[in-house]
């Protein structure tokens, strides 16, 4: 399948093939399959975000053992791992830059 050039916002969760605006964070080279792939990650931490800001509205729930806060953070890591393994250099260094995966996924 053919790779083409798509556009990565990881603040607003926007993956488009059209650069606008500020939604050029990470440029990636990907298939369709992978897009969704993507989109599925961002989606499921969106998810993982909405359950945190419910939770956080409970105070007898301690955010320390808050399994959507774990979410969105396995979440997290994934779809930055996937821009890593997909990503041009320059999204490669950024995201080493960041020190948000372990050497191990590098």
């Amino acid at each position: 399948m053919e790779k083409k050039n798509f556009y990565v916002n990881m603040g607003t969760q926007e993956v488009s093939q059209i650069k606008y605006g500020n939604n050029v964070d990470f440029i990636i080279q990907a298939t369709d399959e992978e897009v969704l792939l993507l989109r599925e990650k961002l989606n499921n931490m969106d998810q993982a975000n909405t359950r945190a800001f419910f939770r956080a509205h409970v105070p007898i729930m301690s955010y320390h053992n808050d399994k959507s806060n774990d979410d969105y953070d396995i979440g997290m890591t994934g779809a930055y791992q996937m821009l890593y393994d997909l990503g041009d250099e320059q999204a490669k260094e950024h995201i080493k830059s960041m020190g948000i995966l372990s050497d191990k996924h590098l």
